[in-house]
């Protein structure tokens, strides 16, 4: 077991080179980089345009002073050739170091850590409760597989499943936070939550984050619910599962006991993909639509800022907990099942 860890530990360090090298070289060939951004509006600086807007009027570096070109270019760190860029932003990965943003004028490392919470808030409610409805759903379909019970639960997983949750949260929006105002409509907690007792403090925050958890977890749990409905079907018409009914134990323990622990494997199997998906991918629309300033929200306008030194901290981020989920994910198979040989 130890030397498999240690195996994978250090397969991470190519995996996560690869990552980080493929990126980088996309974004040798992406236009309108901060420098283009930061000649625009130098150029379009005296009618008020931002850096953003001015640098979808960019025609290139026609009329500049090279001067200024040249200090522009090293303000950003693009006066170095290529290999050498990537060399250093490497040893500062090793060190944990994330560099700086260049349009925040921060360290990266402090932005993440200031976004964090939210992105947190919503992937861990938006994990636990879709694994906490979708697990015990799936066994109880399974058990009543062809029943009204499993037909009437299957359409309603659909339904949740095909409506979007952007356009569910448009809903609740428009319903619970706009007509009928039973919730708030932005941010995660009041203005004066740092005034409020403790538990006034968890209420606060739980009625914030409702409607944007709901949002998230109506469409993540289907496929859950179905994958272990699925996995619990083919388990309980095996052999051992006759065998042990034979020998008298109770249906509970037949289904928790033997064949659940069969069963976890390709439930076990989509943790990663989850986990790092109720975090970050599915989270940036539902961070723009309730106003909640997360991590999805930070990586979607460092792309579109040309923010690199944040695009390549938050990738570097992400990767890392993608890994150390994969690895918790495949130890939990030897926890499942016993028989699983990692040689």
């Amino acid at each position: 077991m130890l030397l498999y860890i240690f195996k994978r530990l250090a397969l991470m360090v190519p995996t996560l080179f690869g990552v980080l090298l493929l990126t980088f070289v996309v974004i040798q060939f992406v236009p309108g980089g901060p420098v283009e951004q930061y000649l625009a509006e130098a150029k379009l600086g005296a009618g008020g345009t931002s850096a953003e807007g001015a640098g979808l009027s960019y025609r290139g570096a026609q009329g500049v002073d090279p001067k200024r070109l040249a200090q522009a270019k090293a303000l950003y760190g693009f006066d170095k050739p290529a290999p050498e860029r990537f060399w250093q932003m490497l040893v500062q990965f090793a060190r944990f170091d994330l560099g700086k943003s260049f349009f925040q004028n921060r360290d990266v490392s402090e932005l993440l850590w200031e976004k964090l919470p939210v992105s947190m808030s919503l992937g861990l409610w938006t994990f636990f409760i879709s694994y906490l409805i979708a697990v015990p759903l799936g066994v109880a379909k399974a058990v009543r597989a062809g029943s009204r019970f499993d037909f009437v639960t299957t359409l309603i997983i659909l339904v949740g499943y095909a409506i979007p949750g952007f356009v569910l949260g448009v809903a609740l929006l428009v319903i619970f936070g706009g007509q009928l105002q039973w919730f708030p409509l932005r941010g995660l907690t009041s203005g004066n939550w740092e005034q409020m007792a403790w538990g006034a403090r968890i209420v606060d925050y739980l009625w914030h984050i409702a409607m944007p958890v709901t949002a998230m977890v109506m469409g993540s749990f289907a496929v859950t619910a179905m994958l272990t409905k699925n996995a619990f079907l083919e388990e309980i018409r095996k052999q051992y599962v006759l065998t042990a009914r034979a020998k008298g134990l109770s249906e509970r323990t037949v289904l928790w006991k033997h064949v659940m622990r069969n069963a976890l494997i390709p439930i076990i199997t989509g943790f990663p993909a989850a986990f790092v998906g109720a975090f970050f991918t599915g989270s940036l629309l539902i961070e723009t639509l309730f106003s909640l300033d997360g991590l999805g929200l930070l990586s979607y306008e460092s792309v579109i800022r040309r923010d690199y030194p944040v695009v390549m901290g938050t990738l570097f981020f992400f990767t890392l907990i993608g890994l150390a989920t994969k690895l918790v994910s495949d130890l939990c198979y030897v926890w499942a099942d016993p028989r699983v040989k990692f040689d």
